[in-house]
């Protein structure tokens, strides 16, 4: 089942009204009892959930003053930095515990300025993570280089370490792990490999703002890290993004390259202008993402909280499996997931639980597919351009290589997924989600024969 990957298209659904659920539990974990005679809203029960779920984006009207004052002021583009734009960038650098910040239109665009200071060119390959958005590897295509994908940990939904070494050529020139959902890949490993190779890392962390890995946060863990704005996000501005890091000299040619290549601290260029193209943030989009840091903090917490809490009750439900995250991080959950076994729901397919979900007031997603089958890397990769810099025998290695993500495949079939608003509302309305899977559970066998 093929869903907008965009996590914008969960709908809002409303029910008529709730059904009674009891909670005990010890040491802070809830035991779930489901309301057995209840019958699932499909079979023609009362649906769990009465209400919608929180908006998304949302706004808020006290940051109206400073928002006009940006575009009253004229100056909109973010030609040569300073102002507001500098202002972010200071901001959201101190939030994350970087050196710098270089502000960027989109995500999109803070991968491929990172990937092109990191030395990513035409004929390289650069291994990354396959369970993510198609920008990840658009930005690597985008350099007329190869996207090579190591597999995904079913148990994390990000890039499997022991993977990727298996995957490395004379022409590998970067990792590009991507911390999805906003869960932190395994840094540590991939951080080693990189280095033994001599491989640049750039961190794909566009769903993970204030994520954190071993007591730092995303972003700062490999030689530049990527954020997006877009407003799906949790920081959001329609669209921008960011690069972060701890290296003066890489973000000084981050901040030329996304200006058109203007000279910019130690980038001086042969003249005025070095290489560069126009990626640039505009000020009153930086003043909009300064207006929301406190808001960021605040729900970041919301959303930790009930998602413990869903974690905690989820794992109690037979064929229900919540995330592994790697010792000693936490994760900021832009999607809540969780992988669907159709065996403990008597077959019933991961479709039709989801229509069953979404039937009780739950909205939820498949998650990404495997998008390496859907044609656009083979048009790559059969182009003038990729025939020129590979030999056949790469590319149809390289095709090959789809079949052998087993791990990704298990992960894009089983995923079931929550938007992350629904994780800043009520803990009640959590309630209402485990009460809806725990109904569905029990019913499945009744479902699974339903036409």
């Amino acid at each position: 089942m093929r869903n907008d990957l965009t996590r914008r298209g969960f709908v809002r659904a409303a029910a008529a009204s709730s059904a009674a659920m009891a909670w005990l539990g010890t040491g802070g974990v809830p035991t779930v009892f489901a309301a057995q005679a209840d019958k699932p809203a499909l079979l023609g029960g009362t649906p769990v959930h009465q209400a919608g779920w929180p908006r998304w984006p949302q706004w808020q009207q006290s940051w109206e003053p400073d928002v006009l004052a940006a575009l009253r002021s004229g100056r909109w583009s973010g030609a040569g930095g300073g102002g507001r734009i500098a202002q972010f960038e200071a901001a959201y650098a101190k939030l994350l515990g970087a050196k710098r910040c270089v502000a960027t239109a989109s995500g999109t665009t803070a991968l491929m300025v990172a990937l092109h200071v990191m030395g990513v060119d035409a004929g390289d390959e650069v291994i990354v993570s396959p369970y993510t958005f198609i920008a990840t590897y658009n930005a690597v295509l985008a350099h007329k280089a190869l996207p090579v994908f190591a597999d995904t940990d079913p148990e994390t939904l990000t890039i499997a370490p022991a993977s990727i070494e298996s995957r490395i050529t004379d022409r590998t020139r970067a990792i590009l792990p991507v911390h999805i959902y906003g869960l932190p890949c395994d840094m540590d490993p991939i951080n080693a490999i990189a280095k033994k190779h001599g491989l640049a890392v750039v961190e794909d962390a566009c769903q993970a703002w204030l994520a954190e890995y071993k007591g730092r946060k995303c972003g700062v863990l490999g030689d530049l890290g990527c954020f997006s704005f877009q407003e799906s996000k949790h920081i959001a501005s329609g669209e921008g993004g960011a690069v972060t890091g701890q290296s003066d000299q890489l973000l000084d040619r981050c901040a030329s390259y996304r200006d058109c290549g203007r000279a910019f601290g130690s980038v001086k260029g042969s003249g005025y202008f070095s290489h560069g193209l126009n990626y640039r943030m505009k000020h009153y989009q930086a003043e909009i993402l300064l207006q929301q840091f406190d808001k960021l903090l605040a729900e970041t917490q919301r959303r930790r909280e009930n998602a413990d809490y869903l974690t905690a009750a989820l794992k109690q439900i037979p064929g229900i499996q919540p995330v592994r995250l790697p010792e000693n991080s936490r994760p900021v959950w832009h999607l809540y997931p969780f992988r669907y076994d159709a065996d403990q729901f008597h077959g019933l397919p991961r479709a039709k639980f989801m229509r069953a979900l979404a039937a009780e007031g739950i909205p939820c997603s498949g998650g990404y597919h495997e998008q390496y089958f859907d044609g656009a890397l083979d048009e790559v990769i059969n182009s003038r351009a990729f025939k020129r810099l590979f030999p056949p025998e790469r590319l149809n290695a390289y095709r090959d290589s789809f079949q052998e993500m087993k791990g990704n495949k298990l992960v894009c079939n089983t995923t079931v997924a929550l938007f992350h608003s629904m994780l800043l509302a009520e803990r009640s309305d959590m309630d209402h989600i485990v009460e809806a899977i725990r109904k569905i559970h029990a019913h499945s066998e009744a479902l699974a024969k339903k036409a």
